[in-house]
């Protein structure tokens, strides 16, 4: 066997240049970046004006209706004020109810007593 002598060189990089001249990010094995989404993107005006326009196309129930609009806003602003808006109307539906049980006993009274005084009537003719 021949001795023959190969000569290798390297190049030495300057630790403070190390990282401005060799790119160490792996770029290769990370998934290809998503394409930029190309639906623009709706201001708050421009989002009521759609969901007026599209209102009667939404379903009531389901994915994508009215009431999962209505549960995710509530979650978001909480139901507190919801909650002492009911109480409010449930309190005067309840003093509405005690008012019409209270006149309908008045005219109850009202109509027994004319009742009681015609008959009275009546028996003196």
């Amino acid at each position: 066997m021949s001795s023959t002598r190969i000569d290798l060189n390297r190049v030495v990089f300057n630790k403070l240049k190390y990282e401005k001249t060799i790119d160490t990010s792996f770029t290769e094995l990370l998934p290809p970046a998503p394409e930029a989404d190309e639906t623009p993107i709706l201001t708050v005006e421009q989002f009521f004006q759609a969901y007026n326009t599209l209102f009667f196309e939404i379903p009531k129930t389901g994915i994508n209706s009215h009431n999962e609009l209505i549960q995710t806003s509530t979650e978001y602003i909480g139901d507190e004020q919801s909650n002492a808006e009911l109480d409010a109307l449930f309190q005067e539906i309840n003093n509405l109810r005690a008012e019409l049980l209270t006149s309908q006993e008045e005219l109850i009274n009202f109509q027994t007593a004319q009742s009681q005084a015609a008959s009275n009537s009546d028996f003196n003719v």
